[in-house]
């Protein structure tokens, strides 16, 4: 528990039992009733972040909870120095909470088929066969379905009403009216077969049974809650992917002494070594050595920040030159990473979680349903037409509303358009995400690894008079290949592309800040910045600084070649916006979005990128920070603007939790794939257009197959409230309805990207 302002305090705690959206926002209001008390719950996470006065009690809160029929607890304290995030171990592990639902819906699947089969398929039903189902069903009903009778009673208790509810109450009503029906009617008797004449006639009910109904709802529902559990996001998986991130363990000099130990026993003034390529362990000083360190991973910076003696580094970046020796200055939860991690958790829980469209109509459904069973039962009693038929027609009632489509309406077609999205490379996360798509009218991108390639590139080379380039990129290339820098890799990975194979040179150093030196092949080469050659007195001809020039004012990497006493040429370096990106902004463009660009790189940089894929100036936001990021995010969103969010890097993932939608590149980090909504497989922008199309093909679906199995249940409602429902008419309608919209959510599979379809043609 921290103080966040004086005279309060703030507690996050972790809820346990909420089935869907409405959940929350029952516990939200129950707790925000609380006087002093502010709460958001958020279902996603299944975590409330309440604010309140230091007076009131952690217990009474947790208390509140419990009495509207959930659990509450406090997560545990973080430990000293893993920067673990709250309500987690250091590793960020959580419980496998599928598992009991998973063991409920083998069973109900395993003894469901059977039944349903039986019911379906006259040549199966031999002598005795209701008796076998009803075997069958019973564990069903009771083992598999209990998580619906569970909440339906605590809605229950508490004046609510939601899916749950219907589902309890249809299953059981559909279970004991067959067992009545089996042991005091005349459904138990050999030889007993479901009717096939497709008439409209009273009956009173003795001889039906409805156990197919209860076991294929049961089995049908807990599959679409088991798809939606397993896809749900869990703010864990997100800080997990962060902490990661870091080192798990340290060189540390004690007495003249190295010592390898675990990164979360090291202390603040403990001084450690960082050889290249290794990852710096904590945020410090350092006090010897100079190096490159790569941070882009951190801070989305695309350039290596060139570090020495006195400047500050930053746990989990890479070392990408020489050797350094770090002070520690500050470990565990106070390290930038465990802050970011901790940004990522907030951005999540202040991120409301859509409710499901069917649990919205079902506020006024499910109660319009059970009190329409109660009129038909009171109805039929008092105009004299006995208990059996009166309770015959109430249950019909609730079995043709028992939402047998409803359940497939959601998951089918998030099944069947998360599986063409997977083909195309577009992972949707679950069906709270698709709302959002249609909604958002604003895409923030991040640059480096979206737009840009998110590695350094040799873009252009400028020769001087009477020199050749390829002389050039084979002098150049052939020395920088020796050196471990970034910048260094680049020119000689371009150089060895354009030329074929380089020489090895035969004297190499490299000059830490300013470049490296070395003899190729007779030839004494320096490749660097313009000081180094200064410090030989080999100025740069007019027309090379002018080419200098020209580079850096477009945000490029400028590095000066010379051989022999003279300047040859200058290397352009540079993050390379990829083909695609500017035919990408086009596409989300007409889709009605307005993309903005948001970098921590400069805003020379930044400008020159946005000009290239056709971004207009005013729409740049550049040189900002991870938390500057979440910034401008909830900026948007308090302008009234509903922001998708595209990034691929640790700096993006809590301005990809914060947004209305997130879209992670799939070559980007864990950190952000696991915070976005969507994922981007192919790492190509295009497919962000293609996410967006898709998952608002995919929502239309589901409210089109909402709407067709409500239509199913509105035209039969009155049939079975008339007592003229056929037992065989209303299994004909279900299984119709189901069939509807399975094969409605199969259209889906046809869904094309952008770039195979006909020119001008921009679906949403």
């Amino acid at each position: 528990m921290t103080t966040t302002t004086p005279g309060a305090a703030e507690v996050e705690l972790a809820i346990g039992g909420m089935t869907c959206a409405s959940c929350a926002a029952r516990i939200e209001k129950k707790l925000n009733r609380m006087d002093g008390v502010e709460a958001t719950v958020n279902y996603a996470t299944e975590k409330a972040k309440v604010t309140f006065r230091e007076d009131i009690a952690v217990g009474d809160l947790i208390a509140t909870v419990e009495a509207t029929g959930y659990t509450a607890r406090e997560p545990e304290p973080d430990p000293a120095h893993t920067g673990a995030a709250p309500g987690r171990d250091a590793a960020g592990d959580a419980p496998d909470e599928l598992r009991p639902l998973r063991q409920r819906l083998t069973t109900a699947v395993l003894l469901a088929v059977p039944v349903v089969a039986m019911a379906m398929v006259p040549a199966l039903q031999f002598d005795f066969w209701q008796w076998l189902s009803l075997t069958l069903t019973a564990p069903v009903v009771t083992y598999a379905a209990w998580p619906f009778h569970k909440a339906a009673w605590t809605n229950a208790r508490h004046g609510a009403a939601t899916m749950d509810t219907l589902i309890s109450v249809g299953t059981a009503a559909a279970f004991l009216w067959s067992v009545w029906a089996l042991f005091f009617g005349t459904a138990g008797m050999p030889g007993m077969t479901h009717p096939f004449e497709l008439t409209i006639a009273r009956s009173d009910g003795a001889g039906n049974i409805y156990l197919e109904a209860a076991a294929g709802v049961t089995a049908f529902i807990l599959a679409g809650r088991y798809f939606e559990a397993r896809s749900k996001r869990k703010a864990g998986a997100a800080l997990k992917a962060l902490l990661e991130l870091g080192a798990k363990e340290v060189t540390v000099l004690r007495g003249g002494r190295e010592e390898l130990i675990p990164v979360g026993r090291l202390k603040a003034g403990d001084r450690f070594l960082v050889r290249p390529g290794e990852k710096i362990a904590t945020d410090g000083t350092v006090v010897e050595g100079s190096s490159a360190i790569d941070a882009s991973m951190l801070t989305g910076e695309s350039v290596p920040v060139e570090v020495g003696v006195g400047d500050g580094v930053t746990g989990a970046t890479l070392n990408a030159g020489g050797r350094l020796v770090v002070e520690a200055t500050r470990v565990g939860a106070d390290t930038q990473l465990a802050r970011m991690a901790k940004l990522v958790e907030d951005a999540q829980n202040g991120k409301a979680a859509a409710q499901r469209l069917a649990d919205r109509i079902s506020a006024v459904f499910v109660p319009v349903v059970i009190a329409l069973a109660l009129g038909t039962l009171g109805f039929w009693l008092g105009n004299g037409a006995g208990l059996t038929a009166a309770f015959t027609a109430a249950v019909a009632v609730l079995i043709i509303a028992c939402p047998c489509a409803l359940g497939l309406a959601t998951p089918t077609a998030l099944m069947v358009g998360t599986g063409r999205g997977a083909q195309l490379g577009i992972l949707i996360k679950g069906p709270e995400v698709l709302e959002n798509t249609r909604k958002a009218d604003t895409i923030v991108l991040d640059k480096t690894g979206t737009i840009t390639t998110g590695r350094m590139t040799l873009l252009g080379v400028h020769t001087a008079q009477g020199t050749q380039e390829s002389h050039v990129l084979r002098l150049a290339g052939a020395l920088e290949h020796s050196s471990e820098h970034p910048i260094a890799q680049a020119v000689a990975a371009g150089a060895k592309a354009r030329v074929g194979a380089l020489p090895a040179p035969e004297d190499f150093a490299n000059l830490a800040g300013l470049g490296v030196q070395g003899v190729v092949e007779g030839h004494a080469v320096l490749v660097g910045r313009e000081e180094l050659l200064a410090e030989w007195a080999i100025p740069l001809p007019a027309e090379l600084a002018r080419a200098k020039a020209e580079a850096q004012a477009a945000g490029r990497t400028a590095i000066a070649v010379a051989w022999d006493g003279e300047a040859r040429a200058v290397l352009e370096v540079a993050d390379a916006v990829k083909d695609t990106s500017a035919e990408a902004i086009r596409r989300l463009r007409a889709l009605g979005l307005t993309p903005m660009l948001l970098t921590g790189d400069n805003k020379t940089v930044a400008e020159a990128v946005a000009a290239e894929v056709g971004i207009a100036p005013e729409h740049v936001i550049a040189e900002v920070m991870p938390q500057d990021k979440v910034d401008v995010v909830a900026r948007l969103q308090a302008e009234g603007r509903s922001v998708a969010m595209v990034g691929d890097g640790v700096n993006d993932a809590a301005a990809l939790a914060r947004a209305d939608l997130g879209l992670a590149m799939g070559t980007g980090t864990d950190a952000a794939i696991e915070a976005g909504d969507l994922t981007l497989v192919r790492g190509d922008l295009r497919a962000a257009a293609d996410a967006i199309r898709l998952s608002r093909r995919t929502l239309a679906t589901i409210r089109s197959n909402l709407f067709w199995a409500f239509a199913y249940n509105v035209a039969a409602l009155p049939l079975a409230a008339s007592g003229l429902l056929n037992p065989m008419i209303a299994g004909a309608a279900m299984a119709f309805s189901s069939v509807f919209v399975v094969a409605n959510s199969l259209r889906l599979r046809g869904f094309a990207p952008w770039q195979d379809k006909a020119p001008g043609r921009a679906a949403g």
